[in-house]
């Protein structure tokens, strides 16, 4: 008759898991496997602590298990897309490494329009933009700034320009994140807007209550 087997209990797999572990072979473990064996071995033990409680434990222990994978899924791809973004324009938000000031950037917008690099050339014409409504006090100088940032403050003190100076950072996001190649229309959309914008003057502040 064949000797019978006893389970192993779930310290002795524990101590020959470790024991395992100690071999050569696992001395230069990624961190990724160190941190997917720990995320692995946690869910076994989260399982094994709910199934305790017999078919509706397994239930409570499935929800659990999905929810923290949703969740390590969602946080992936949140820091993914920010490091993105970071990375796309680090370290200098909407102006990028350079630090140039407004006749500057529009040089360089001018001299990439004529070399028909569209992409770059609209980059440097919202860069323009920017730096020449900060020379003029009319937006803040914040460092790191995005492109949606600036539309929103510039279309405060010049409301007439709100929906234009949208309609440009969307332009600047689309060819610098969105993967959109820069149109020599585009540019001259960019290009007309900057022009009129070095005109425009800031709405004055209501003074007074009103007649009385």
């Amino acid at each position: 008759m064949s000797p019978v087997v006893s389970p192993v209990g779930r310290e002795e797999a524990a101590r020959k898991a470790a024991e395992e572990l100690l071999k050569p072979g696992y001395e230069k473990e990624s961190l990724f496997d160190q941190l997917y064996r720990r995320f692995v071995q946690f869910i076994g033990d989260l399982t094994d602590a709910v199934t305790g409680g017999g078919p509706a434990g397994g239930i409570i222990a499935a929800v659990v298990i999905t929810l923290i994978i949703l969740g390590v899924i969602m946080l992936v791809g949140w820091r993914l897309r920010r490091t993105a973004r970071r990375n796309a324009m680090a370290p200098g938000g909407l102006y990028g490494e350079r630090v140039l000031n407004a006749a500057e950037h529009r040089r360089a917008a001018e001299r990439l329009a004529a070399e028909g690099e569209w992409t770059q050339a609209i980059r440097e014409r919202l860069r323009a933009i920017a730096r020449d409504l900060e020379e003029r006090a009319l937006v803040d100088g914040m460092p790191g700034r995005t492109a949606d940032e600036l539309a929103a403050e510039a279309g405060r003190a010049l409301p007439g320009f709100a929906a234009e100076l949208a309609a440009a950072a969307r332009s600047f996001d689309d060819v610098s994140y969105g993967g959109v190649p820069g149109t020599q229309a585009a540019y001259q959309a960019m290009s007309d807007l900057d022009e009129r914008l070095r005109q425009a003057r800031p709405v004055p502040l209501a003074v007074g209550g009103g007649p009385s």
